[in-house]
C-alpha cells in the first residue's frame, strides 16, 4: 500500500437544505467569502464526493481555492433524498451548494457522469461559471450501428449497480472487494480505502453499497433517450478543460472517451483545451496513486487563473 496522509483534506462537512432534505457537502480549503476562487466538483453515476479525496489535499497544499464536494442526490451520505431524480434535480441541488456558500461563481468539475452534470449548470446558468473541467466525462459515446438504446441501457444500469446487488460480511471485505479491482492494481493507497469505507453500510453479515437505484436509473435513461442531456457541453459558453484518461473502466488499454469523440467536442467547442493524462485510467484519473489527482489539481489551478486573467483585463 502507497503511504499518503490520512489527514481529512475536508475541512469540514455539512448538510445544505435542498427539496426533500438535505445534501450532504465536504469542504477542502476556505470558505467561499476568504477564497481567491471557488471549484464544485461533482462525481460519477455511483461515486461520492470522496473521490476527490487526492485533488482537495492537492489543491489545499498549494492554493487559496474553496473546493466544494457534494454527495449526488442518491448516492453518499445523500442517499436517502427522495425523486424527482435526473439532471435537472442535480443542477437545482448544486445550485443550492453555491447560494448557501455565499458563491456567485465557481469553476465546475465533474468526473464520469459529473461532467454532463456540471454542464448542465454551465449551460442553463452561465452567469455562475467561470470555467468547466470534464474529467474523463461529459462527452456521450454513441451505442454501435443498429444497437437497441432499450438494451444498452439496460445493460449499462445492470453494470453500474452489480456492487449493490452483493452482501458483504464486514466494511473490511467491501473494501477489499476494491482491491481486487483492475483500475486499482497499481494505484491502492489510503485514499481509496477511505473512498470504499465511505459508500458502505448496513450490520454486519449484510453490509452494502449504498446507492439508490431509482436515481441511477434516472439519470443514466436521461443522457440515453434526452438530446439537451448528451449535448449539454456544446451550448457551454464558460472556458472548457477535458482531462482523458487512456484506459478504461477496468483498465482496459482503450479510453471511455475515444478519439473521434474529442474530435467532435473540438468541433462543437473549438477553443476546448484537450489534456490526455498518462498511465491513469476511469478511476485513477481522479483518485489514487499517481499522476491523476495532481493533474486534475492543475487544470483547477488553470481555470482559476483563467478566471482571474480574465477580470483583471
Amino acid at each position: 500500500m502507497t503511504a499518503v496522509d490520512m489527514t481529512d483534506p475536508f475541512d469540514v462537512r455539512y448538510d445544505v437544505p435542498v427539496s426533500g432534505g438535505a445534501l450532504r457537502v465536504a469542504r477542502g480549503g476556505p470558505r467561499a467569502d476568504e477564497a481567491d476562487a471557488v471549484a464544485l466538483v461533482v462525481h460519477g453515476v455511483t461515486s461520492s464526493l470522496e473521490v476527490w479525496r487526492a485533488v482537495a489535499r492537492e489543491l489545499g497544499s498549494r492554493t487559496r481555492v474553496c473546493l466544494l464536494a457534494p454527495d449526488l442526490r442518491g448516492r453518499g451520505r445523500s442517499a436517502d433524498l427522495p425523486g424527482p431524480y435526473g439532471m435537472a434535480a442535480h443542477v437545482a441541488d448544486l445550485l443550492a451548494v453555491l447560494d448557501d456558500a455565499g458563491a456567485e461563481q465557481a469553476v465546475l468539475v465533474g468526473h464520469s457522469l459529473g461532467g454532463f452534470v456540471v454542464a448542465g449548470l454551465a449551460a442553463q446558468h452561465p452567469e455562475r461559471v467561470s470555467g468547466v473541467v470534464l474529467v474523463d466525462g461529459g462527452l456521450v459515446v454513441p451505442p454501435p450501428p443498429g444497437g437497441d438504446l432499450g438494451e444498452v441501457l439496460e445493460a449499462t444500469i445492470d453494470m453500474a449497480l452489480v456492487r449493490s446487488e452483493m452482501t458483504f460480511e464486514s466494511v473490511d471485505e467491501y473494501v477489499e472487494s476494491w482491491q481486487m479491482h483492475p483500475a486499482f492494481a497499481r494505484a491502492w493507497d489510503d485514499d481509496v480505502d477511505a473512498y470504499g469505507r465511505y459508500e458502505v453500510a448496513g450490520d454486519p453479515g449484510d453490509m452494502r453499497f449504498v446507492v439508490s437505484e431509482a436515481a441511477v436509473r434516472a439519470d443514466l435513461t436521461e443522457l440515453v433517450y434526452d438530446e439537451a442531456a448528451r449535448t449539454a457541453v456544446e451550448r457551454v459558453r464558460a472556458p472548457i478543460r477535458l482531462l482523458r484518461a487512456p484506459r478504461g473502466m477496468l483498465n482496459e488499454s482503450y479510453p471511455v472517451i475515444p478519439r473521434p469523440i474529442v474530435d467532435g467536442l473540438l468541433a462543437a467547442q473549438p477553443h476546448a483545451l484537450v489534456e490526455e493524462v498518462p498511465d491513469v485510467n476511469h478511476y485513477t484519473i481522479a483518485l489514487g496513486a499517481g499522476p491523476g489527482p495532481r493533474a486534475v489539481a492543475t487544470a483547477i489551478e488553470a481555470a482559476v487563473h483563467d478566471q482571474a486573467s480574465s477580470t483583471s483585463r
